[in-house]
This record gives structure tokens, C-alpha cells and sequence, in this order.
């Protein structure tokens, strides 16, 4: 019987583990700028915080 290699399920697995590494580092960059930034990156003051606020309150986040 012989064992058949078949390179295209590698390159799905691949594709497949970087879309789930590059979600992840998406979502936690989300929930940064959302939870913890207060404006801080953006250095235009208080809008990143004013335009995130209502996302901290709906994660239950604190934020004043």
C-alpha cells in the first residue's frame, strides 16, 4: 500500500494558522485601543477616548 503525500493540505494548514495568528493579533489590538489607550497613541487628546467610551461601558471596562 503506498502513502500518498498531498502538499496542498500543508499549505491550507499554513494559511489556516496565520489567518487564526493575524484574528488574534487583530482582536488584541482591538481590545486595546478600546480598553486601555485613553487617547494615548493617537496624541489628539481625548478623541480616541471619547470615541471609544461607549465600547468600554458595553465590555465593562472602566474608564472614569
Amino acid at each position: 500500500m503506498a502513502v500518498v503525500h498531498s502538499p496542498s493540505g500543508a499549505a491550507e494548514s499554513l494559511g489556516a494558522i496565520v489567518l487564526t495568528v493575524g484574528a488574534i493579533l487583530l482582536a488584541l489590538l482591538t481590545l486595546y485601543l478600546v480598553g486601555f489607550d485613553q487617547g494615548a497613541i493617537s496624541r489628539s487628546g481625548m478623541y480616541m477616548h471619547e470615541l471609544m467610551h461607549d465600547g468600554r461601558h458595553l465590555l465593562g471596562l472602566p474608564c472614569h
